[in-house]
């Protein structure tokens, strides 16, 4: 096992506890996920991010894996700034704590992946709107679903991967309606 996927800390195990409440939080995160994804209105969708954070925030701390619970407690806190301002100096403060987080706590470069997703929705939340900040954001949950399946994370990579597909058809979507709304 260790051969194939040498990038896996030792302790991962394939025989997980889908019903630990670690896992139970994780599906409480990917709901709140999901809801976050589906909304076209970028307050609400801000809102929705929010609480998926902290549920995420709970779920990594239950699995004992402290880089994504700094970085998620990161992007509870860039979620709700967001919500209240705009400003390029807020953004740069967020992403430089959580480079110093990386500094601090990453041990091997996998550690790097939630620290990159969070700097990617960070910039995204703060810089973008509607469907380029969709997109962004699409790009931190790809580095996401990669640490999920690295941390053995089942509620968290299913999460990911449906949010990849539910964010993916709201950002058609929107593209598609702001098609229509152009007039010919």
């Amino acid at each position: 096992m260790r051969a194939i996927m040498p990038l896996l800390p030792e302790e991962f195990s394939m025989s997980l506890d889908w019903f630990a409440p670690a896992q139970c939080v994780g599906y409480i995160a990917f709901v709140l996920g999901v809801a976050c994804a589906l909304q076209k209105d970028d307050r609400r969708f801000k809102l929705f991010m929010a609480g998926e954070c902290l549920a995420y925030i709970v779920h990594f701390a239950l699995l004992g894996n402290p880089t994504p619970v700094a970085s998620t407690t990161m992007s509870l806190l860039r979620s709700v700034l967001a919500l209240y301002t705009r400003s390029v100096w807020v953004a740069v403060g967020v992403v430089a704590m959580n480079l110093a987080l990386g500094l601090t706590l990453a041990t091997r470069m996998t550690d790097w992946l939630p620290l990159g997703a969070s700097c990617i929705g960070t910039l995204a939340l703060f810089l973008l709107r509607g469907v380029p900040m969709r997109l962004a954001m699409l790009c931190g949950t790809f580095l996401w679903i990669a640490n999920n399946i690295i941390a053995g994370s089942i509620g968290g990579t299913a999460l990911e991967i449906v949010m990849a597909v539910v964010n993916g058809t709201t950002i058609w979507r929107m593209a598609r309606a702001a098609r229509v709304a152009q007039p010919a």
